[in-house]
């Protein structure tokens, strides 16, 4: 929008080698915003996915389930009542190790 803004400033506004200049300084505004904005929206990992369960800690209960992220959850690998840590997702069971 910045570029955009720049170049209509040049064409309608302004006259000789200042042209450039308002061309130039929109071109770096735009460049400087689409800088900004790429590294504001990759310095988290995105928090979806069976992927964000890899590595929590769960208590597995008397049924042979776990209750991760508010869902219940089939565990393999785990004995009733023990805190266990999850390892892979095989389908809709959670594979864990004992602590």
């Amino acid at each position: 929008m910045a570029f955009f803004v720049g170049v209509l400033l040049a064409v309608f506004v302004v006259d000789g080698p200042w042209e450039w200049v308002v061309v130039a300084a929109g071109a770096a505004i735009e460049l400087g915003e689409a800088g900004f904005w790429w590294r504001w929206t990759h310095r988290h990992v995105p928090a979806v996915g069976v992927e964000t369960l890899l590595g929590r800690v769960v208590e597995v209960d008397r049924d042979g389930w776990a209750r991760v992220a508010g869902e219940r959850w089939r565990v393999s690998g785990g004995a009733p009542g023990e805190q266990v840590r999850i390892v892979a997702v095989d389908g809709l069971t959670l594979v864990v190790e004992p602590l």
